[in-house]
């Protein structure tokens, strides 16, 4: 991967293909070739012959001794350059016994994944992709709702930072305006009456994407109309997860109840739920119980969602 490349240039001034040959014990083919799979992968940069390599836009890269701070909070932040997917191999490293709060972010990941299978991609650098391990003192059977508390904590750091209208759509998505922020996958392991363990996966957009997806998307910059920070974007999304991580611990789902159907972005509106090869059900999104299971009120009376995809219904509710 051309992180080595990309970590030696910025926006400001342009930096000769001799000079990053040198810096790194590279030939200058082999620069050209890194700064090309570069521009693949979504980064613009400014190349000037007789002048070398400029990035078009200042990158924030994340950086061990910035994340360092995360320690505070008892985080053991790891970084990886290239994986195939954070949840993956923090998921592995949590069978062989990682610790309780271990982190793990990545510059890009070829693999990584979404709900129900899905291929998810930010353009390197664009995003912030990583994954949280967690060791609950209860069982897998009492992790219901997890997903929708972690919404919750995330809009919460995430409006502290300036975001204004963001909301959650059940059960793992961020939104603003309609269009997706974020999103999370949890996977667990441990038996169903001893303690669990998880492994939470949050893929957040922070500029404007390149990668092409099948919908509508937004970022942090957009939203906030500025450059932002990725370390410290993490650092406020860790400590917010570990206030709310310690609270779903002792108590559920139960006290962020009220505050995720407010922020809510289908309350009270009507939705079709899509659910495998079943018949959509169309009703209205009443809000959620004490486990986090979606509450459909349809002509048949109010029935209870346990999985699904939620979508607005066609010609209804705006």
């Amino acid at each position: 991967m051309p992180f080595s490349v990309l970590k030696l240039l910025s926006a400001e001034a342009f930096r000769s293909g001799e000079e990053i040959s040198d810096a790194l014990g590279l030939s200058r083919a082999s620069v050209h070739n890194l700064v090309e799979r570069a521009r693949r992968l979504g980064v613009e940069i400014h190349a000037v012959r007789g002048r070398g390599y400029r990035l078009a836009v200042p990158y924030s890269w994340l950086d061990q001794d910035a994340l360092a701070a995360a320690a505070r909070h008892g985080f053991e932040v790891a970084l990886q350059g290239d994986v195939d997917s954070t949840n993956s191999r923090l998921l592995a490293l949590a069978q062989q016994g990682q610790a309780h709060k271990s982190v793990l972010a990545a510059e890009w990941q070829s693999g990584g994944r979404g709900r129900r299978g899905r291929h998810w991609q930010a353009s390197l650098g664009g995003g912030l992709t990583f994954s949280l391990l967690w060791r609950f003192n209860r069982p897998l059977t009492a992790l219901s709702g997890l997903s929708l508390a972690i919404g919750v904590g995330l809009a919460q750091a995430l409006r502290g930072l300036g975001l204004a209208g963001v909301g959650v759509k059940w059960p793992n998505d961020i939104l603003v305006d309609g269009a997706k922020l974020a999103g999370i996958l949890i996977e667990t392991h441990g038996d169903m009456l001893g303690a669990a363990t998880a492994v939470i996966g949050i893929g957040l957009n922070v500029r404007p994407q390149t990668v092409q997806a099948d919908y509508a998307a937004t970022s942090v910059e957009e939203v906030l109309g500025r450059p932002v920070d990725r370390n410290a974007l993490l650092l406020a999304l860790l400590h917010e997860l570990d206030t709310v991580l310690k609270t779903f611990d002792g108590q559920g789902f139960a006290p962020f109840r009220d505050e995720w159907q407010a922020l809510h972005v289908w309350q009270g509106r009507p939705v079709r739920v899509l659910a495998g090869p079943a018949p959509a059900l169309e009703g209205t999104a009443v809000g959620v119980d004490e486990a986090g299971v979606l509450l459909l009120a349809t002509a048949d009376g109010v029935r209870a969602i346990h999985s699904g995809e939620v979508s607005v219904r066609a010609g209804g509710g705006r």
